[in-house]
């Protein structure tokens, strides 16, 4: 119990003094389709990536503590490790199938926590969803979780410099209707989803 009152007040200091003036006040963040956010169960939200600040951006955005998959690298490094760990990130690594992390986010989910996938996997130039991944559909299907389509728009452009002035985009985060999981585990009830999530997405990018 201390520590999850310890982990939750360091999540509340970070989201107020760090990432709330970098949504309103750099950024000038904006939500929309804030009612397609389910308020009381857990979910699955699924998103593009465009850049680092993302999951900070938009946890603090949708208003639920939601939990992303961060490289396994990220909590090697002294105070950053902490704090990410502490907001309820859990390690991920790249290129296998890491068993460990998909039992930690079924964890998660059971005790009614929120997370967050890059449907992608990784950070696109484009900012849009290119090769999305199954493993966001297939935690739904074991889960039986709803998924929730989210855009974040303008991630992969956030500073640009003219005559060496930086010049900051303005965040538009969209929110679509929630996705019923995969009927099953096969590849074909998968791959279904997968794209239907990224059309949701990329609809919603514009």
């Amino acid at each position: 119990m201390k520590n999850h009152t310890i982990q939750k007040l360091i999540y509340e200091l970070v989201s107020k003094l760090f990432v709330f003036p970098l949504y309103k006040l750099v950024f000038k963040g904006h939500l929309i389709g804030r009612d397609n956010i389910p308020q009381k169960d857990s979910f699955i939200m699924v998103s593009n990536h465009g850049s680092l600040l993302d999951p900070p951006l938009l946890g603090h955005a949708i208003g639920r503590n939601i939990s992303f998959m961060a490289k396994a690298e990220l909590f090697e490094i002294p105070f950053l490790g902490f704090i990410i760990k502490a907001c309820g990130a859990y390690p991920v690594k790249r290129g296998i199938v890491d068993k460990n992390t998909i039992k930690t986010a079924c964890k998660k989910l059971s005790n009614d926590n929120c997370i967050g996938i890059f449907i992608d996997g990784t950070r696109q130039k484009n900012g849009r969803v290119n090769k999305p991944k199954h493993g966001a559909a297939l935690l739904a299907f074991k889960n039986q979780k709803l998924l929730l389509p989210v855009a974040i728009v303008n991630s992969h452009r956030l500073i640009r410099f003219k005559f060496f002035i930086p010049m900051f985009s303005r965040i538009v985060i969209k929110v679509g209707k929630p996705v019923q999981p995969p009927q099953s585990s096969s590849r074909e009830d998968l791959n279904s989803v997968t794209i239907q999530l990224k059309d949701k997405i990329n609809n919603l990018i514009g």
